[in-house]
């Protein structure tokens, strides 16, 4: 094996375990490494103890457009969009790096995360397949995710005009009950 392919397969190795650590699925990493289903197999078991889940992954474009996960998809996505563009990062690492950022956002505000590292890859790769687009709120001005195609004339986020029911979910009903 030359250098050079030696260090290409530690660098797909690296990759692997990283995703894995942040919760990829094996699809991902079968997309997203040049490793076979059998490495990769092993290397979840090394790195989590576990087999990986099985399943199928997310495949509507329609859980990226309700209300809390558009906050969080299009803040990840901007993110991710920012760092492979200004930044000149490549796809994949602009990927991590973006994952991670967002993961850490939400370490700091105290807020759970609302988007997994496999619904992360999976609106990505809906971006890529041109299945959703960015829409600039008219009154914030920010970018959010929106349906491909959708009309973006007058948008208008969901944190600038949040639904009736927004924030009403069972845990925060219950702690106002309490009160």
């Amino acid at each position: 094996m030359s250098q050079k392919s030696l260090v290409d397969e530690m660098h797909q190795v690296q990759l692997a375990i990283e995703l894995i650590e942040l919760g990829a699925r094996l699809q991902v990493l079968e997309t997203e490494t040049e490793l076979s289903r059998t490495r990769l197999i092993k290397l979840y078991k090394e790195v989590r103890g576990m087999s990986p889940p099985k399943g199928m992954l997310p495949f509507s474009t329609d859980w990226f457009i309700t209300w809390l996960p558009n906050v969080h998809s299009s803040l990840f996505y901007n993110i991710y969009v920012s760092l492979k563009d200004a930044s000149g990062c490549e796809r994949i690492d602009a990927f991590v790096k973006a994952y991670r950022l967002y993961d850490e956002q939400m370490s700091l505000e105290n807020v759970e995360p609302v988007l997994g590292l496999t619904r992360a890859w999976t609106l990505v790769r809906f971006f890529e397949s041109d299945l959703l687009q960015l829409n600039r709120c008219t009154r914030c001005n920010g970018q959010f995710v929106a349906h491909a195609h959708s009309p973006a004339q007058h948008y208008v986020c969901g944190i600038c005009q949040p639904p009736s029911r927004a924030g009403k979910t069972r845990k925060a009903q219950g702690n106002s009950e309490k009160m």
